[in-house]
């Protein structure tokens, strides 16, 4: 198992992650940073140096692979060019570069860490995982549909509540279906993926108009936490 990988991502998303918190501000903050809080900079710090010392054991192909996604989260972040906003503020654009960099975190950079081909089993879990991150990203943008600009035009922008729901309960069953076209389909699998769309579908129904202020920033994005248990728990009674 690529465990240097795991911890690689795990102390490298910290950094990334406060980074883009602290240069949400807009295109004069690139060194935000440096500037915001002195306890999430050291922290962020000694992240970046862990995540450096296992990033030494990685192959070069998986460093190549992270060197796409990183330049993908510094586009998100920093705009492309001075005088542009950045991709964080082209709603569509946003989701995907957000669950393209998931997907491939944590699907691609393990295989290829392994040095297995991405065959095309790899690549259909690949849109799974972007297609439950993409559905994922539904009540954030359902709850900041009061304070976004209305020039991002994210989904909810452009097609309203309703509407957007049912895009994501399309997007759940989709994701769901595509589990029958692997080449090599466990029966665990088909359970696990199931009831991982069953409750993401009920989340959606069940989804408050007027979110607590944690239902997001807490149940949702525990959710892969979640997700993550109950795999292990089948993997472990198979």
């Amino acid at each position: 198992m690529p465990n240097s990988l795991y911890l690689f991502i795990f102390f490298g998303t910290i950094p990334a992650y406060n980074f883009i918190k602290q240069t949400r501000g807009g295109q004069n903050q690139y060194f935000g940073l440096l500037s915001g809080d002195k306890t999430i900079r050291w922290f962020s710090v000694l992240s970046l140096t862990f995540a450096a010392y296992f990033g030494t054991q990685l192959t070069a192909n998986t460093m190549m692979g992270v060197l796409i996604l990183a330049v993908l989260a510094v586009f998100y972040t920093i705009p492309i060019f001075p005088s542009r906003k950045t991709l964080r503020h082209s709603g569509i654009i946003k989701i995907l570069i957000i669950a393209f960099v998931w997907a491939g975190a944590t699907v691609l950079l393990p295989v290829i860490e392994v040095q297995q081909n991405l065959s095309w089993d790899v690549w259909i879990e690949t849109l799974q995982r972007l297609l439950v991150i993409l559905v994922l990203m539904v009540p954030f943008e359902i709850r900041d549909l009061g304070v976004d600009p209305n020039e991002m035009m994210t989904i909810p922008q452009r097609l309203g509540i309703r509407k957007t729901r049912r895009l994501g309960i399309i997007l759940c069953l989709i994701g769901f279906l595509l589990t029958f076209m692997k080449d090599e389909l466990l029966a665990y699998e088909v359970l696990g993926k199931s009831i991982i769309s069953l409750s993401l579908i009920g989340l959606l129904v069940w989804l408050p108009k007027k979110q607590h202020r944690y239902f997001a920033s807490f149940w949702v994005e525990a959710f892969p936490v979640f997700w993550a248990g109950f795999l292990w728990g089948i993997l472990n009674t198979v």
